[in-house]
């Protein structure tokens, strides 16, 4: 009889150390995982910032799609100058003008222009959202650009709500994202 209640007792040690466990690993692997697909989708948003940054410096806007963005870099070229000597201090300077293909840029970067539509870590298929505009912001017409996705949308099994108990600041149905439409900056919500 004494045997049994010490198996016993050592079965209801076992779930409870079992329990404890799963309670203490839980918000563990939860912050793990938030930042492991965090920088992995943040990666991906900075090259398109790069990339979008790169069309607007041959077309004076910003991309409002992925196909023309990927368009656009595949077949121009993007402007470069260089000059020689002060042109504030000096009458005699020399300013070249010379382009250069934007594929070629975009390759130097490691930047994949056929995966770049593609949100890292979600369902095959699934893209970004992009929206770029003009916006008249202190009496000027300026362009902006927003770019992201939904924490739900990479989290995987972590995108549920019930895991905002683990991190005040994680809520699933936020944007991970750069840009904004009512102001001109191409900041990443990522850097506040």
């Amino acid at each position: 009889m004494r045997s049994i209640i010490n198996i016993i007792l050592l079965l209801l040690i076992g779930a409870l150390i079992f329990t404890l466990y799963s309670i203490i690993k839980e918000p563990i692997s939860f912050q793990e995982a938030k930042d492991k697909r965090r920088e992995i989708v943040v990666d991906k948003l900075k090259e398109i910032r790069t990339s979008q940054e790169m069309f607007r410096d041959i077309t004076g806007e910003f991309a409002s799609n992925f196909d023309t963005l990927v368009s656009v870099l595949r077949t121009d070229s993007i402007r470069f100058e260089r000059v020689e000597g002060d042109p504030d201090a000096d009458d005699k300077f020399i300013r070249t003008v010379y382009f250069r293909n934007a594929l070629d840029s975009i390759n130097n970067l490691g930047i994949n222009l056929d995966s770049l539509r593609y949100v890292p870590l979600a369902s095959k298929g699934t893209e970004f959202s992009m929206t770029a505009d003009t916006l008249t912001y202190q009496k000027t017409l300026v362009n902006v650009v927003e770019v992201g996705t939904r924490w739900n949308t990479f989290m995987g099994k972590y995108g549920s709500e019930k895991y905002m108990k683990y991190d005040n600041s994680y809520l699933p149905t936020a944007m991970l994202k750069f840009g904004d439409m009512n102001t001109p900056n191409i900041t990443g919500n990522w850097e506040r």
